[in-house]
């Protein structure tokens, strides 16, 4: 059974890991969206397909960053903690030229006390 503290402590990782994603996208900084990821995590990106590992997601993110999309923002955002090291994020969201929904990012707690995506499940619609 996971405590109030471990909860409290996941949520607390989460939501600095997810805003440390969010600044650098809003800033144009794909590296730094990149590093919120875990080497190997793979990313569902509805329709423009599956991208595996952080060299494939920070290209996908520049390639978005270069085409001038910024401005992401969480609408309604709902963390479910799964256990003692991982919660899933699901969400609205929208940005300058785009908005959609996130399905599922599965955070994980890193040795360091940090939380990286392991999977990331979302959808641009329009």
């Amino acid at each position: 059974m996971i405590t109030d503290d471990q909860k409290t402590t996941i949520l607390n990782a989460i939501n600095a890991a997810s805003t440390r994603w969010k600044t650098a996208f809003n800033s144009g900084d794909a590296a730094g969206c990149a590093a919120q990821y875990e080497e190997d995590a793979v990313m569902h990106a509805r329709p423009f397909g599956t991208f595996t590992g952080t060299t494939e997601i920070q290209a996908f993110w520049q390639k978005l960053i270069d085409d001038g999309f910024s401005q992401v923002e969480y609408i309604d955002p709902h963390i479910e903690v799964v256990d003692e090291n991982s919660a899933i994020l699901a969400s609205g969201w929208k940005m300058n030229k785009a908005g959609g929904v996130i399905h599922k990012e599965l955070w994980v707690l890193q040795a360091d006390g940090t939380a990286k995506l392991r999977e990331d499940d979302f959808e641009a619609k329009g």
